[in-house]
């Protein structure tokens, strides 16, 4: 259901067009991620939901995959208004 903006955010997460929030890096840290592991989840993973941000009203997808030492991993995404890839959170369930 949600190929064509899978499709999109692995293209950024090839050519590198992503930023990854402050937010999103803390919760790496505490769950020992880095951005493999980020990069992996969204190259091998399976949107599960989609979600409205309440405050921009903008899409964010919530991504399952696996990390580099083969733990699931979630990362929530989104597109950004100028075309980048901003992974907003990323969690071990």
């Amino acid at each position: 259901m949600f190929e064509l903006v899978l499709r999109k955010m692995r293209e950024r997460v090839r050519s590198s067009e992503y930023i990854v929030t402050l937010h999103a890096r803390k919760e790496m840290n505490d769950d020992d991620l880095v951005a493999d592991d980020v990069e992996r989840a969204i190259l091998t993973g399976k949107v599960l939901e989609r979600q409205r941000d309440r405050v921009t009203a903008e899409w964010k997808y919530i991504i399952r995959g696996i990390a580099t030492d083969d733990r699931p991993v979630e990362v929530v995404a989104k597109l950004g208004p100028t075309g980048r890839l901003i992974v907003i959170t990323v969690y071990a369930p």
